[in-house]
């Protein structure tokens, strides 16, 4: 009852709105002087021009809106709304002559011009005022009741004073709720020292951070930059340090909707944030046609990269999507996740990968249309102290689920590769290269588009650097390095799996595509960075201690071989290496190789077979005086391997 009473006296007010404003138009344009013949035209015409404008801003969705929040994205549907009516009422105004008896329209039907005119403007201010004096009234009532209740509020300094320092300035005065009080911005074009934004003076330089925050009180600093660049957040982080003041930061660019910012979301500042990488802009179109509609299967979908893209694929509105995971807990745990929101459309499947039987089962029910393998081994000492299972999961795995979509005529195949594949010197590396050299070589004589996507590491997935430097700083440290000049790429999960939906949306088969991971970061930095986030001091607070170069790292990691000629794609972020692809005969026959090795648990016996297999297998770098593996570092020996024709590049 209360909803219906509401929306009653809404409608009865803007009713109310548009016959005053019809009054005072004929008021105007007859100098105030209503003639009992006008008054009589005023009256016939006024539930006609009335209830005619009320219908055109209902069909604009005028009523639909909430009063409390209007904006001048409602100021200008509003104004469409009435311009269009005025727009009708003008043309029939001076149409009316030819289809009205003269006296009858001289009398009471025709408007007009100048009554049309200064109708729309007074309607116009009278339906946009009145909600926005609501919203007046509701903010002021709200603060009110906030400041009654005694809530706390915190003296805060902005930095950055943008677009979106002006979108979260308005939307912290609009919300008392968020115990925050804006004492003045502070930003490096002087073109806008001393202007004011929504009431906040741009006070300076960001390098007076210290002085200003004293000056002003601030209690706080708020980085009001969206996607801010790493090195912008770092510097703000260091002069934010010296003053003793803690940071947080606004979502990105990409969580900012509708001119608003969900400040429910403001956050501490993240190892991602210094990094500073730009949000991805997807080709949606592009990946729409390629996913929406069809039915879509993910190898891995419980692990890091592979729950990520599943998340992604289900906002395209796949036909179905089929988990295939061999883990129960995690296959629990992301089902749960997506058929909260997706229902019967997300389909959970236990497999291994290395079930050819199994896969052969789910491939042949669920028929996938566009299948992404990111199901892998990928912890590198993992790897080689675990030989035999690399090849087992990532080479026969990777060849079972490419014979799966084969043979149940998938449209699409997408390797999910690793940079570590370029000149490898892990295992690890050298079996995800066999990988693309199998789906490489099996493109050419399938119907089934196969590529593979080539990247670095990913921030925060499952056995990388970043939660294991979290764990070591909670416990007090040290935190371990493996060596000084340790250089990695990052990017985030959500980037990395967004990019790979859109190389294999632009795949045409046979190719291996290459994400530009930006700068390499040094691993050392990277935790001294984490150190800081956690408000203590590198090398004081918490030791750095390098261990030693692991079984199978490089300290350099490479993303193309030197023979790929890297071309751009039509998407800046994504290349395309291509290398020729090998004949399938050769690379079935360089498998039967590995076969020979897979149930061995001699990393030099793998390494050797693989290096047969991978001609461009490097050894890796070592330090034998700090060396982390509990075993030697195994030297390259001979193994007997059957011989296997000289490999011919096409």
């Amino acid at each position: 009852m209360k909803r219906i009473a509401l929306r009653t006296s809404q409608v009865l007010v803007d009713l109310g709105v548009l016959a005053t404003a019809l009054l005072f138009a004929f008021a105007a344009r007859f100098d105030g002087r209503l003639s009992d013949d006008t008054l009589k035209r005023l009256l016939f015409v006024m539930p006609y021009v009335v209830g005619f404008q009320y219908l055109v801003l209902f069909g604009f969705g005028v009523p639909r809106f909430v009063w409390s929040y209007t904006s001048l994205r409602e100021v200008r549907q509003i104004a469409l709304a009435l311009g269009t009516s005025s727009a009708v009422l003008f043309v029939a105004r001076v149409l009316s002559p030819y289809f009205l008896d003269y006296s009858f329209r001289a009398r009471y039907a025709a408007l007009p011009i100048g009554v049309i005119v200064g109708d729309f403007a007074l309607a116009l201010l009278g339906v946009a005022g009145v909600r926005a004096l609501r919203r007046v009234v509701g903010e002021r009532a709200k603060r009110a009741g906030l400041v009654q209740h005694d809530t706390p509020r915190i003296p805060t300094l902005l930095v950055g004073a943008g677009q979106a320092g002006s979108l979260v300035v308005k939307e912290i005065l609009s919300r008392p709720e968020l115990g925050i009080v804006p004492v003045g911005f502070l930003d490096d074009d002087g073109m806008k020292h001393g202007m004011a934004i929504h009431g906040v003076r741009v006070h300076g330089l960001v390098e007076s951070l210290a002085q200003q925050a004293e000056k002003l009180g601030a209690q706080q600093v708020v980085i009001s930059m969206a996607s801010a660049p790493g090195d912008a957040v770092r510097r703000v982080l260091a002069l934010a340090e010296k003053a003793h003041l803690p940071v947080r930061i606004i979502p990105g660019i990409y969580e900012i909707l509708d001119g608003r910012v969900n400040l429910s979301r403001l956050r501490e500042v993240s190892i991602e944030d210094l990094l500073g990488r730009e949000p991805v802009v997807l080709d949606h179109a592009g990946v729409a046609s390629f996913i929406r509609g069809k039915r879509v299967l993910v190898t891995g979908a419980g692990g890091s990269i592979g729950s990520e893209l599943c998340r992604q694929i289900v906002a395209f509105e796949p036909e179905k999507l089929v988990l295939v995971e061999r883990s129960e807990f995690h296959l629990f745990e992301i089902h749960g996740e997506l058929a909260a929101a997706h229902g019967a459309r997300v389909v959970p499947r236990i497999g291994d990968v290395c079930d050819a039987g199994r896969l052969a089962s789910i491939f042949a029910r669920e028929r996938p249309h566009v299948v992404f393998h990111a199901a892998a081994h990928k912890h590198v000492p993992m790897m080689e102290w675990n030989p035999g299972e690399a090849v087992k999961n990532n080479v026969f795995g990777t060849r079972n689920v490419a014979d799966a979509a084969h043979r149940a005529g998938a449209d699409s195949f997408v390797l999910v590769s690793t940079d570590k594949a370029v000149n490898p010197t892990s295992v690890m590396g050298a079996t995800k290269r066999v990988g693309e050299m199998y789906v490489q070589a099996l493109s050419r004589r399938s119907s089934t588009k196969f590529v593979a996507v080539r990247f670095g590491n990913v921030l925060g997935s499952a056995g990388s650097v970043i939660p294991t430097f979290r764990r070591q700083i909670a416990a007090g440290g040290p935190v371990t390095v493996t060596h000084p000049e340790m250089t990695r790429y990052f990017m985030t999960i959500p980037e990395a799996s967004q990019l790979v939906m859109q190389a294999g949306a632009l795949g045409k088969g046979g190719e291996i595509f290459v994400l530009d991971m930006g700068s390499p970061v040094k691993i050392v930095d990277l935790a001294r960075d984490m150190v800081r986030l956690s408000g203590l001091v590198p090398d004081v607070d918490v030791k750095i201690e390098f261990s030693g170069v692991r079984p199978g790292e490089k300290l350099y990691e490479e993303l193309a071989f030197d023979e790929e000629k890297m071309d751009r794609t039509r998407h800046p972020k994504i290349f395309v290496g291509r290398i020729s692809p090998r004949d399938l005969d050769e690379v079935a026959f360089d498998l039967e190789v590995l076969s020979t090795v897979m149930g061995s648990e001699q990393a030099k016996d793998v390494r050797v077979a693989l290096s047969r297999v991978v001609p461009e297998m490097r050894e890796p770098a070592r330090d034998q005086d700090t060396a982390l593996s509990s075993e030697p570092m195994p030297e390259a020996t001979s193994v007997k391997c059957v011989a296997r024709p000289a490999i011919a590049r096409a």
